[in-house]
């Protein structure tokens, strides 16, 4: 596999990883400056930028611009003081620059904030058709999150699939567990049923990336359950896009399932997706 980063993939340590390990040890060593990072985050067009980089893909200026409803000076200013702030990353394809979040933490730490940040209001149809749009489907950093991917968990589970819980979520008994992060109080397994019903649609579980853990699931924010993250989760991802059965949608982050592939999830592992 290439270590070269191109703007669709997702986020790679790669040829970074001593310098992501050292990072971390050094955050272990050391107060951290959260008050510097949450003045990043705080002004209202950097958010919607960081939120539009929260599934994992590099974008241009340009995009972001739109995103965040700024001019081309504007956002440049905006992304200069993301990239010193360690928030994000820029890339080079050729003549063109690109960014994505420095990792799949800050997409974590957005997520969380979602969970105490109080409603934007809305004042048009399209925030509102985005909202519910982000609720039924949407990517969770480089997996499949909202109802869709708990569903999808679901679906997995119950097919045999995966096996070690019901991907319920329930908050009196979590010990570590929250939502809009990690989950680490149960432990899902791959069955060998699994591993041949996922040959046949396309994704071979022995050639997963061995730099991050095959099979981790979140605790969706908007679903309060399960949802399957992990190599194996933006492996089944990008297989979707792959088979052109999810599209990006109304806004960055939200994904729409096709007709076709509401009928292939449910010929593959019998997900009966709503309308």
């Amino acid at each position: 596999m290439s270590d070269e980063i191109t703007p669709s993939a997702g986020w790679r340590t790669d040829r970074t990883t001593d310098r992501t390990t050292d990072r971390t040890t050094d955050r272990l060593n050391r107060q951290t400056d959260i008050a510097r990072a949450a003045a990043l985050i705080a002004d209202p067009s950097r958010a919607r930028i960081l939120k539009a980089l929260c599934d994992g893909r590099a974008l241009p200026a340009g995009a972001l611009a739109a995103e965040a409803g700024v001019g081309a000076p504007t956002v440049s200013a905006h992304l200069a003081k993301l990239v010193e702030g360690g928030l994000i990353t820029a890339v080079r394809d050729g003549r063109h620059r690109y960014y994505r979040l420095r990792g799949p933490e800050v997409s974590t730490a957005l997520e969380a904030l979602a969970l105490i940040a109080p409603p934007l209001p809305v004042t048009s149809l399209r925030e509102s058709s985005v909202t519910n749009a982000l609720y039924r489907s949407r990517t969770c950093y480089d997996h499949l999150a909202g109802r869709l991917g708990v569903a999808l968990m679901r679906a997995l589970l119950d097919g045999g699939v995966l096996t070690g819980h019901d991907g319920s979520h329930r908050p009196e008994h979590a010990v570590r567990d929250r939502p809009s992060a990690y989950g680490h109080d149960t432990v899902y397994r791959l069955t060998d049923t699994g591993r041949g019903d996922l040959l046949a649609f396309g994704v071979d579980p022995d050639r997963l990336p061995k730099r991050r853990p095959a099979i981790r699931y979140c605790v969706d924010w908007s679903e309060r359950r399960h949802h399957l993250a992990g190599a194996l989760g933006a492996a089944i991802t990008a297989r979707l896009f792959g088979l052109g059965w999810l599209r990006y949608g109304v806004s960055l982050r939200v994904v729409r399932l096709t007709e076709g592939g509401a009928e292939g999830l449910r010929q593959a592992f019998g997900l009966i997706a709503e309308g």
